[in-house]
C-alpha cells in the first residue's frame, strides 16, 4: 500500500532520481539528440531546396531543350528550303542549257542542210551545163556535118561578129 498511498520519503527520493535523470538526460543526451534532430532538420531542408533548385533548373533545361529544338527545326525547314531552291535552280539550269543545246544543234542542222542544199544545187547546174553543152556539141556535129552548112554558120556569125 505504499505505492497507493506513497509517503513523504518515497516522494522525496523519486523526485531526486527523477530530477537527477533529467539532469543527466539535459546535460549528456538531450543535446546530442537536438543536435541531430537540428542537423536532420537542415539537411532535410537543405535537400528540399536543392529538389526545387534541381526542379527548377529542370524547367529551364526544359524550355531550353524545347528552343533547341523549335531552333533545329527552323534550321531544318531552312536548310530543306534552301536545297529545294538549288534544286529548282538546277533543274531550271539544266533546261535552259538542253534548250540552249536544242537550238544549236537545230541551227547546225539547218546550215547543214542550206550547205548541202547549195551543194546539190551547185552540182545540178553543172550537170545541167554539162549536159547542154553535150547536147550543143552533139547538135553542131549533126548540123555541122554538111560543108554548106559550115560556110553559111560562119557567115553568121561573122556578121554578128561585126554588129557587135
Amino acid at each position: 500500500m505504499e505505492l497507493v498511498n506513497p509517503g513523504i520519503g518515497l516522494i522525496f527520493w523519486m523526485a531526486l532520481s527523477f530530477g537527477l535523470l533529467l539532469f543527466i538526460l539535459g546535460k549528456f543526451v538531450w543535446p546530442p539528440i537536438m543536435k541531430a534532430l537540428h542537423e536532420r532538420e537542415k539537411n532535410i531542408e537543405l535537400a528540399l531546396h536543392e529538389a526545387d533548385k534541381a526542379r527548377e533548373e529542370m524547367k529551364q533545361l526544359m524550355f531550353t531543350n524545347e528552343q533547341m529544338m523549335l531552333e533545329a527545326k527552323e534550321e531544318r525547314d531552312k536548310l530543306i528550303g534552301e536545297a529545294r531552291q538549288i534544286r529548282e535552280s538546277l533543274i531550271e539550269e539544266a533546261r535552259a542549257k538542253a534548250a540552249e543545246e536544242a537550238s544549236r544543234m537545230i541551227e547546225n542542222a539547218r546550215e547543214r542542210i542550206h550547205f548541202e542544199k547549195l551543194a546539190a544545187i551547185t552540182e545540178l547546174k553543172n550537170q545541167i551545163a554539162n549536159l547542154s553543152i553535150e547536147i550543143a556539141e552533139k547538135v553542131l556535129k549533126k548540123e555541122l556535118s554538111d560543108p554548106a552548112k559550115q560556110e553559111e554558120m560562119v557567115r553568121e556569125s561573122l556578121k554578128e561578129i561585126n554588129l557587135n
